[in-house]
């Protein structure tokens, strides 16, 4: 295997991955070679997006409707 050594990784995100290897009862390490896993398959599924339905949801209306319920707490 070989070794990425990531930098600039925002402070914000590396909490986030801490919070989740330790609920996952895992190193960050793990965690981060795991997801970069996942998330490499996309290159061996260029197609996907392109076969997946179009569901016509309205993106501008869906996202007043969040900022509208946000605003409600």
């Amino acid at each position: 295997m070989r070794t990425l050594n990531l930098r600039n990784v925002p402070d914000d995100v590396v909490r986030r991955l801490e919070k989740l290897a330790a609920l996952q009862g895992t190193s960050v390490n793990s965690l981060a070679a795991r997801e970069l896993s996942n998330a490499s398959r996309r290159a061996d599924n260029p197609q996907l997006p392109a076969a997946l339905p179009d569901l016509q949801v309205d993106i501008a209306g869906l996202v007043d409707d969040l900022a509208d319920q946000r605003g409600m707490r």
